[in-house]
């Protein structure tokens, strides 16, 4: 099984080179062929390792060889698979093979189209590392990659500045939370003597609470960056501004499902603190409510999918947090799916309508876009968790977890999200799909995508519906890692109770939207009383955070690094200057001596002389009548 594991690692990496060769070279459509038939390459590969893994074979595990080995730290280039990497590596690599395919069209016209396969190959690579390492290190080496690769993708189209804002702005806001990961993982090494998962989980149980406290926040930290939890959020939504089957991946399968499986491959440590565990889910909800509250009155139809994804990730969180582990895991997989098969969607309605994103300046799409049309409802009654699709079971799963532990406020919570959640999904659908043709009126012609790509996410749509049948077998799978934590409510009646209550909200809530926005004729202008109002501008303005970044964060950074510029040139700058100009001046002055003329070198050879003789004088004399010199100057009272 090691040659599957090299290939499922390896074959993005030779993906990425390969389409590298062709970065500075006109488009080449092969570039995108090859690339995804490595990255489906990858995908295979993972697939038979599972297959391995549900038969009952053991636990892959291979060192490579070694990275570092000093003293008593070593540190080998290690990689597992296990059930835990092996879901992971069949989410990254299913979503990634359809995401390079539907690439190929999506970028078509696109002058840096090599270079994007490039960049996404890269990307895929480094959520490998990230999954498959047996260490931390190798994982933080899979964690800033994934880190860089987000940076070159979301700031794609870099003659955009709003693009390379954006990107900055994620590549900073994680690298803020990447120091506190990065003191966990020291903590880790101090108080186990290794980064590898197999010694220093079990010697977790040997340590005190405080200190296994600390190392569980201080990991969180990184996880709240890389999965844009409170108050690190904010780099998500702006991410939309790179091209769409980046958003796809970022959320689906790769950078933001990062901090969720740190938290679950870390469940030794956090089930040893259950406290902080509380504290993640309790965050969990909050950003679940959060996130959903925003989408509620978007106008950027990516960024309510991005807000939808923020949300979802407070449902993995609270999962975590309270100890269900494989719930978080199981949810993370069957998000992947429909979230990327929303993205897509979105992708193609971006194409058909001229790179618009105001679904209120759209309407009647399905009229010409009935593939996608259909993809997108069902992808939102998936995200909905409505039954009998994908969101309903893992979804549905997370509450019973909440119900079962008594932690009634986290699931009144997250019950009422996801009926926010089925109302802004079915608002965009709405909007984009039903109503009149507002898009007449901006001089837009709307088409289909190729056909190639609606194939290509085709699988989405199959495993956004049928997702839920793999529960049972996948909680089997994992149970011997995650442990056996079925939730068992003591009466039927209440189960049903919760099942159907759920199930009602939520349909009333896709209702209502459906009854507000279908049938909606004009474009807003921004004069309504609804949107003058201080909760719809409050929920618009995502609660004033990013402006309150700006102004009290952002701005005195900018006011501070001004006046220690003016420092650094007037002080520190003109103090290294001053001493260079005097050596400058020193030599000017004294050219003359090396000037080649005759006259003048004997002259300063004479000069010499007297001095050097001058100086034997005084220190002659000031030898021979020491005791007088000392005697005068003792009476002078120095």
């Amino acid at each position: 099984m090691e040659k599957y594991l090299y290939i499922a690692l390896f074959a993005p990496l030779v993906s990425s080179m390969f389409s590298a060769l062709f970065t500075n070279g006109p488009k080449k459509q092969f570039v995108g062929i090859i690339a995804s038939l490595l990255i489906f390459t990858a995908f295979v590969s993972s697939s038979i390792l599972l297959t391995h893994i549900l038969g009952g074979g053991e636990v892959v595990h291979v060192e490579m060889m070694t990275w570092m080995h000093t003293g008593n730290l070593y540190i080998p280039f290690g990689f597992v698979v296990d059930q835990i990497s092996v879901t992971m590596m069949m989410v990254v690599t299913l979503v990634s093979t359809i995401v390079h395919v539907y690439s190929i069209g999506y970028m078509d016209h696109d002058k840096g189209f090599n270079r994007f396969f490039a960049w996404l190959s890269a990307f895929v690579f480094s959520m490998m590392i990230l999954v498959m390492s047996d260490n931390f290190a190798g994982l933080f080496i899979g964690w800033e990659g994934v880190g860089l690769c987000s940076w070159g993708l979301i700031g794609f189209w870099f003659h955009k500045d709003i693009a390379t804002w954006a990107a900055n702005e994620a590549f900073i806001m994680n690298r803020i939370a990447d120091l506190g990961m990065l003191i966990g993982i020291f903590l880790v090494y101090w108080n186990t003597g290794s980064l590898q998962y197999d010694i220093a989980f079990p010697a977790f149980a040997n340590l005190d609470t405080s200190t296994l406290t600390m190392i569980g926040i201080f990991l969180f930290i990184g996880a709240m960056g890389k999965s844009a939890q409170f108050p690190l959020h904010t780099w998500l939504a702006d991410a939309m501004e790179g091209p769409t089957p980046v958003s796809a991946l970022i959320h689906a399968a790769t950078m933001v499902t990062a901090g969720v499986y740190l938290v679950i491959r870390s469940n030794e440590l956090y089930s040893l603190i259950p406290h902080v565990g509380l504290f993640i889910a309790s965050l969990g909800a909050f950003v679940a409510l959060f996130a959903a509250s925003m989408a509620l009155v978007n106008r950027d139809m990516k960024r309510v999918i991005a807000y939808s994804t923020l949300s979802q990730l407070g449902y993995m969180f609270a999962a975590a947090g309270l100890g269900a582990y494989w719930v978080a895991l199981f949810h993370l997989m069957a998000h992947a799916f429909f979230k990327a098969l929303l993205f897509l969607g979105a992708g193609n309605v971006m194409h058909a309508m001229h790179d618009e994103l105001d679904p209120f300046k759209m309407g009647g799409l399905k009229k010409v876009m009935k593939g996608t049309w259909i993809m997108m409802t069902i992808a939102s009654l998936a995200l909905a968790g409505i039954f009998p699709f994908a969101g309903f079971f893992s979804k549905d799963t997370i509450l019973e977890a909440a119900f079962a532990e008594h932690h009634m406020v986290i699931y009144g919570v997250l019950v009422f999200t996801a009926g926010l959640t089925a109302f802004y999904s079915f608002r965009l659908v709405a909007l984009i799909f039903h109503g009149e043709e507002r898009y007449k009126i901006f001089g837009i012609h709307p088409h289909e995508a190729y056909k190639f790509m609606l194939i290509a996410m085709s699988p989405l749509l199959i495993l956004a519906m049928i997702a839920g049948v793999f529960q049972e077998p996948f909680f089997n799978m994992v149970e011997e890692i995650l442990g056996a934590m079925e939730y068992h409510i003591h009466s039927h009646v209440t189960v049903w109770i919760m099942l159907v209550g759920t199930q009602v909200f939520v349909g009333l809530a896709i209702l209502f939207a459906y009854k507000k926005y279908s049938s909606w004729s004009t474009v807003p202008d921004g004069s309504s009383p609804m949107e003058n109002s201080f909760i719809y501008k409050l929920l618009y303005n995502q609660y004033y955070i990013p402006f309150a970044y700006e102004e009290y964060v952002v701005k005195p950074y900018n006011e501070i690094s001004a006046m220690m510029w003016e420092v650094d040139k007037k002080v520190v700058d003109a103090s290294v200057d001053g001493i260079a100009n005097i050596f400058y001046t020193t030599g000017e002055k004294t050219r003359d001596m090396q000037s080649g003329n005759l006259s003048t070198m004997l002259k300063w050879m004479v000069a010499g002389t007297v001095g050097l003789l001058s100086l034997a004088v005084v220190f002659g004399l000031a030898a021979r009548y020491s005791d007088e010199i000392l005697a005068i100057l003792s009476g002078l009272g120095v």
